[in-house]
């Protein structure tokens, strides 16, 4: 799977199936960029105007320049008129700060604006307001330098508040939308190169080619964490029209595989023994519902729990089917069996199918030495297991004689569009007097017998 090329759709099934992890960056990045903006609160504009008087006005040059209007500009951002209005600027700064906040322009021939910038609306309009004042102070005293101007103030910068929420809002809005971006992108990264490191089987396809097996039933599985739940789990369950489908097939190919290998027996009895992986706690709960299914059909069936390689994580399942039954809800085919060896095991005669639960150590895997059955089923929960393990465990099955002939998959992907079929192979004759060429697994174990 990590060898799989990183297109679109693979990149979208990977990130939904971090969601979690993406969401929190999401969430982390949207705090980030909140947090920015509260610091860094978007600057309020607020604008001053100083009518100029007609008599001091001058023609346009040839340039189309207006050196009074000019020169007036010049001497109203000069370093007097804002060290006159520093005692009144709001909140109180330093002369270059102020220099920077303030653009002095004009708005037409005798009218010269004065425009401040600040975090609030309030401070905006008290500093465009102080340096206007003082412009027209210093302009109008007799030393100021090219003659005295009679300016006044035209229209004092407004305290609007409410352009200010407005301009924080957006400001906010906008730091948080990138922040939210920027944590969306880290996380779908991070998910991605998470994903393409991960070699756990997800598809049903990839779970039945790793060992050349296919996948008979997938169906989502109960999750008990304790007897009284696993007793609940089963008198209550009930699969929906696929899962029960899917079920009625893997109950099928047990009948059909009891059948092939004891042909013509006539006893009419089968088996199955459900094997899984102590690190996927998920796929226990696949023998208990395949069990619970074939008595709500009227088989005859007992689901038998026998010694395990990790007696932990059946322990809960175990006390469950040791207990007395609870309520006479449970399907009355269904028999619970427990025991502590393989010869200690007994079925009740009138049993027709046998479900036995084994749980084996993935890295290590031993099948436990249960009942004999006619068939091994291997149960998976889908981005449990790799290849490595699950290979493991059919070499382990088949080196104790149990091959493994179909798979069981639990809580299948929502987007796996694979059936897990294998593709039929052409049937040869084989000649009398030769043997079939032995699958892959079982060379593996002749040698591992060996």
């Amino acid at each position: 799977m990590s060898q799989q090329r990183l297109g679109l759709r693979r990149l979208i099934q990977i990130v939904r199936r971090h969601k979690l992890p993406v969401g929190i960056m999401v969430a982390l990045g949207l705090l980030a960029g909140g947090g920015y903006a509260s610091f860094n609160p978007a600057l309020v504009t607020s604008t001053a105007l100083v009518l100029l008087p007609q008599a001091g006005q001058s023609a346009l040059n040839v340039a189309g320049v207006n050196p009074y209007l000019e020169t007036q500009e010049v001497i109203a951002k000069s370093i007097p008129v804002f060290v006159a209005a520093l005692p009144h600027v709001r909140p109180a700064t330093s002369l270059n700060k102020l220099r920077l906040a303030v653009e002095i322009g004009s708005e037409s021939d005798d009218i010269i604006s004065v425009s401040a910038k600040e975090k609030s609306a309030a401070d905006a309009a008290a500093t465009a307001n102080a340096v206007a004042g003082s412009y027209i102070s210093y302009t109008g005293s007799e030393s100021t330098p090219g003659g005295r101007v009679q300016a006044q103030l035209l229209q004092r910068a407004a305290n609007n508040a409410e352009k200010g929420r407005v301009a924080e809002l957006v400001n906010y809005g906008i730091y948080a939308l990138l922040g939210a971006l920027f944590g969306a992108f880290l996380g779908i990264v991070v998910a991605a190169a998470v994903g393409r490191r991960d070699r756990r089987l997800r598809r049903r396809d990839e779970i039945a080619n790793c060992i050349g097996v296919p996948v008979l039933a997938a169906f989502p599985v109960g999750h008990p964490s304790s007897a009284g739940k696993w007793t609940s789990l089963l008198e209550d369950y009930k699969p929906g029209a696929l899962h029960a489908l899917q079920l009625r097939n893997a109950i099928k190919h047990l009948e059909m595989a009891a059948a092939d290998a004891s042909p013509g027996s006539g006893n009419g009895r089968w088996s199955c023994t459900v094997l899984s992986l102590s690190s996927d706690p998920r796929a226990l709960g696949l023998g208990p519902q395949l069990a619970v299914f074939a008595a709500s059909q009227g088989i005859p069936t007992a689901l038998v729990i026998g010694p395990q390689q990790d007696a932990k994580v059946t322990a809960t399942l175990r006390a469950a089917c040791a207990a007395p039954p609870a309520s006479p809800e449970r399907p009355g085919p269904l028999r619970l069996v427990v025991s502590d060896s393989d010869s200690g095991t007994e079925v009740p005669p009138d049993v027709t199918l046998a479900v036995v639960v084994a749980v084996v150590d993935g890295r290590n895997p031993h099948v436990p030495a249960t009942m004999r059955t006619s068939a091994t089923l291997l149960g998976v929960s889908a981005g449990a297991a790799t290849a490595d393990e699950l290979a493991r465990v059919a070499i382990s099955a088949v080196a104790g004689g149990r091959e493994i002939t179909g798979i069981l998959v639990a809580d299948p992907d929502s987007d796996d569009a694979t059936a897990g079929r294998l593709p039929q192979p052409v049937q040869h004759a084989v000649p009398r007097g030769q043997r079939a060429m032995p699958t892959r697994v079982t060379r593996i174990a002749t040698e591992i017998r060996r």
